[in-house]
């Protein structure tokens, strides 16, 4: 089953994006500040009212019967998400489970410890999220969404407040995830982890889509140096490459070249 737009707009935000993401595959949202990846990602998470268009799920638009039926299907972790609760992690990542109430206790306990251990929260499962660190409660965050067992993960840059190791610990979680079948769309910023990780890359500019596909094909060095405005070249084999970056002078701002 796919996901996705069909000439989809959000007045002032979005401008006839028409994507297509495919559950087993790790898409990438890229782009500028600015561009539209929050608002798109919010759109896909049937979270945000659009100006004309349509979002899909398995080639017809997107409807739920309920709050629930959506929530297990979607699980959606935003750019700055709150906690209302000075809850323990084991309780936080057990709102997960919530859309799942009906399950069974056993299923419902494995989905959370599951969750728990694909995160590396174990020595922290006790502690109150006032107690954690930046970086502690974005794993926890992400853990409560994993609890869910949704059928699609959506996240807003869900790199941005974890180390290295972290970070690509969850890398290869979400790849895991696409494995067992499940759709993953995450907005990145950072364009390495994009071309590495990702199956599939969606750029955005200006509110518009102006590359898709594999990352070889939608960030090349010529597009990001015209859309980011900054001279870029791809380094490594694939798999691991690395972008080296130099900030143009006013001159090369009018014609922005790849770096030789």
């Amino acid at each position: 089953m796919g996901m996705g737009t069909r000439e989809l707009s959000v007045e002032g935000r979005l401008h006839e994006v028409t994507i297509q993401c495919r559950r087993g595959l790790v898409t990438a949202i890229c782009g500028p500040n600015g561009a539209g990846k929050s608002t798109l990602l919010s759109c896909l998470a049937d979270l945000q009212p659009v100006t004309s268009g349509s979002v899909r799920l398995g080639g017809r638009p997107m409807a739920f019967s309920s709050p629930r039926e959506r929530a297990r299907w979607l699980g959606y972790l935003p750019q700055s998400p709150e906690v209302a609760w000075d809850v323990a992690v084991e309780v936080l990542v057990s709102l997960g489970r919530l859309p799942w109430s009906d399950a069974p206790a056993g299923e419902n306990a494995q989905a959370i410890e599951d969750a728990i251990a694909a995160m590396d929260l174990e020595e922290l499962r006790h502690r109150p999220v006032s107690r954690l660190s930046g970086g502690e409660r974005a794993r926890a965050l992400m853990a409560r969404v994993l609890a869910t067992r949704p059928g699609w993960l959506l996240a807003d840059e869900p790199l941005a407040s974890l180390d290295l190791g972290h970070g690509a610990a969850l890398m290869r979680r979400f790849r895991q995830q696409a494995q067992q079948g499940r759709g993953v769309v995450l907005v990145l910023h950072d364009l390495a982890t994009a071309m590495n990780h990702a199956d599939h890359v969606v750029v955005l500019d200006k509110g518009r889509v102006v590359a898709e596909g594999v990352p070889e094909v939608a960030l090349t060095q010529e597009l990001i140096s015209r859309v980011w405005k900054c001279r870029a070249r791809w380094l490594g084999d694939p798999g691991e490459r690395a972008l080296s970056v130099a900030s143009p002078s006013p001159v090369m701002e009018r014609g922005l070249r790849p770096l030789d």
